[in-house]
Parts: C-alpha cells; sequence; structure tokens
C-alpha cells in the first residue's frame, strides 16, 4: 500500500509537460474559503503555485489560500499561547510535588507548542521544503485525466470513494487509497476501463516492519514495530503511476476523489519487507491510459504490464 508521495504538484509545470489545460473551477470549488469551514488537506506545494499575478481563477484561488493562511496562523498562535500557559503551571506544580498529571501536561504541552512552531514557520515562508510536496490519504493532488483529444488537471483526494457508494466506506474501507490490480474486475469494476487518471510521482513512502526489512524472524516476546521507508527510483525519474477515480455525489455534495493501482512488488521491494507497488506507465501509453476502451479490458491491462522498471533504493524516512 503506497501511503504516502511526494508528488509534483506545481500545475503550471505539469500542464506544460503533459499539455494539459486545468480545471479552473473544480480548483476554485476546491479551495473556497468559509470562515466556518475546513481547510482543504493540500500540499502545500500545490497552494503556493496559485498566484494573485497571473489574474482570473488562480488570482481567487491564491486570496483563499491567503484566507485560510490567517485563520489557521491565529488559530496556532493561540494554541500555542494555550500550551505555554499550560507548561508553566504545570512545571510550577512538579516544583512542589511530581505528580504524574503534571508530567504529563509537560510532555503533551511540549509537543503540541514544538509542532504548532513548526507548522506556523511552514505558514510564514515561501520557501518550499521537500515535505511540501507530499500527499498522504485524505489529502489532495492535482491528477490528469482524459476527455478525448484533451488532457485536464483536477484536484482530487487520495482515497477513492466510489459514485453510489455511502460516505461511511471512508471509514469502513480507509485502504481504498489504493486498488489493487488484483481486485481491478471486482470492487473497482465500475471503474475500471472507464475512469482512468494519473499522478506523477518522484518517491513514495511505505509503512513496513523492522524484523521484515532486516529479513528475521520476531523474536520471542517481540513487538511487531512498524517503521517508514522512503523508496526512490533509480536512476532519478518522474513516475506516471497508473490510477482511477471517481465522482462522488451525496447529501454533503460532490467529491473527485482517486486511487493509485498496485501491484506484485519487484524483488528489491518485497527484499525491504513490502508486499504491494505502485505501477508506473509509460509516456507513451498515456493517452491511451487516459482513454480505455470498457470493451477490452486486455488492452487495459497491457499498458499495465508495459511498465518502466527502475530500481527502487530505500531508506528510513526521516
Amino acid at each position: 500500500m503506497c501511503y504516502s508521495a511526494h508528488v509534483e504538484a506545481a500545475y503550471k509545470k505539469l500542464g506544460r509537460h503533459y499539455r494539459a489545460a486545468v480545471d479552473f473551477d473544480e480548483f476554485v470549488d476546491l479551495y473556497l474559503y468559509h470562515p466556518a469551514g475546513s481547510r482543504p488537506l493540500t500540499p502545500r506545494a500545490l497552494d503556493l503555485s496559485f498566484s494573485a499575478s497571473d489574474g482570473g481563477p488562480a488570482a481567487v484561488i491564491a486570496e483563499s489560500v491567503e484566507q485560510w493562511d490567517k485563520l489557521e496562523l491565529h488559530q496556532l498562535e493561540e494554541l500555542v499561547f494555550t500550551q505555554r500557559t499550560r507548561l508553566v503551571n504545570a512545571e510550577r506544580s512538579l516544583q512542589t510535588k511530581v505528580t504524574k498529571n503534571a508530567q504529563n501536561d509537560v510532555r503533551i504541552a511540549s509537543n503540541k507548542i514544538e509542532r504548532a512552531l513548526a507548522k506556523l514557520s511552514r505558514l510564514k515562508s515561501d520557501k518550499l521544503q521537500p515535505s511540501d510536496s507530499r500527499i498522504f490519504p485524505g489529502s489532495y493532488a492535482p491528477v490528469i485525466t482524459g476527455h478525448g483529444q484533451d488532457r485536464i488537471i483536477r484536484p482530487m483526494r487520495y482515497q477513492c470513494r466510489l459514485a453510489g457508494k455511502p460516505a461511511s466506506h471512508d471509514v469502513r474501507f480507509p485502504g481504498t487509497y489504493n486498488a489493487r490490480r488484483d481486485s481491478l474486475e471486482r470492487y473497482w469494476s465500475n471503474t475500471f476501463g472507464h475512469n482512468h487518471a494519473i499522478l506523477t510521482v518522484n518517491k513514495f513512502y511505505e509503512h513496513v516492519a523492522r524484523h521484515a526489512l532486516e529479513q528475521r524472524e520476531l523474536a520471542p516476546d517481540e513487538k511487531e514495530e512498524s517503521v517508514i521507508l522512503e523508496f526512490t527510483p533509480e536512476p532519478a525519474q518522474e513516475m506516471i503511476i497508473a490510477c482511477l477515480w471517481s465522482e462522488w455525489k451525496g447529501p454533503e455534495g460532490c467529491l473527485l476523489s482517486f486511487a493509485a493501482i498496485t501491484d506484485e512488488p519487484p524483488p528489491e521491494v518485497a527484499a525491504a519487507g513490502h508486499d504491494r507497488c505502485i505501477v508506473q506507465i509509460k509516456p507513451e501509453n498515456i493517452d491511451a491510459w487516459l482513454n480505455p476502451d470498457h470493451r477490452n479490458l486486455a488492452a487495459c491491462y497491457e499498458i499495465l504490464d508495459d511498465r518502466p522498471r527502475p530500481y527502487y533504493e530505500h531508506r528510513l524516512a526521516a
């Protein structure tokens, strides 16, 4: 399961490189500012790719990003103030008597302050960090879909909710950010051969068991420990990932969402302790993938089989 990936988030670069138009209406709807609402989960690199100087809908989105930033800055500053007060009170209490509650307050307040200050620093900076291009299940990413001879960049949530399914499926089936190849004609049958997309990725991340990474059995009484590995293709390259997408409509509104297709892993990924791997497709197969014929699923499988075969280097994620 590809639980996280480092994506190409700059919509202008995607548009130039893949000759794709931008569905600005969808981006405007996604970023629309609601003071009482929740900020959309988007990579910071995507937020900052919209500029007021570009005018038109890009300027509208940039203004929404600025409004969301101001709201979040205010909330984080309030959080820091509250937790610093909690920390001071707990430390004062510990000078009189050591209690578990006071020790927990010191630990929790310190951790919350550290995380909030890191978020504040990120929001106040226009300089992007590598982590600003990472997506996780539930966050949005710019994906490319096909419409005849056209390619369109659209914002979609990385966890696919199939049309006709209840919203509760997000909780009941949290792994639907990936679509297993061996279930494409079962769970994904209404999407496979119909709604295909691509996502561009530079590296991806997986949870693996430490003992599997170290290629050993669990020791007696040893509890399984999960670690996060970062996989990078060698030679370095922009990976075009085969995806499925769906447009869901319900009482809550409309939702565009997608899942990355996974298959059996190459030997080096399996040796690192993981049993799945996202599937790349070749640039020359993009148009055929984005415009599938549901009556010829064999052709879709051929594209998935005719994939690039880089070597995936891995290391423990920071």
